[in-house]
């Protein structure tokens, strides 16, 4: 597992990834960068923590929005069908691993406020 070092509104955090999942982690870094600094800078919310809930927030609510994948067909899954799904299952499993990862972050209070 490599460990990778990213920014998130200011704070420096050395993140561990799968090898080659820094892609797909260094895209993650940039979107919950993006919608906390949106929150910061929009100037109603201060505390860090806060900040954090709330992109996770509009983070996860942007997700559920999009499309469900249409019910499976009666015939058996096809090759490209089943790798899809074992793609959205991966997907899932690294969201939940970052939200896991921000939880973390944020139980270790002091240094983020």
């Amino acid at each position: 597992m490599k460990q990778i070092e990213v920014t998130i509104m200011g704070q420096s955090y050395i993140l561990g990834c799968a090898d080659g999942g820094e892609a797909a982690l260094l895209e993650a870094v940039n979107t919950v960068d993006r919608e906390m600094c949106a929150i910061r800078d929009a100037g109603k919310v201060k505390a860090r923590e806060r900040i954090a809930v709330l992109a996770a927030l509009n983070i996860a609510f942007e997700l559920a929005k999009r499309p469900t994948p249409a019910p499976a067909p009666a015939h058996p899954p096809s090759a490209a069908s089943a790798a899809t799904e074992a793609s959205a299952a991966a997907h899932a499993q690294k969201l939940r691993a970052l939200m896991a990862r921000i939880d973390e972050a944020l139980s270790q209070e002091g240094r983020l406020l």
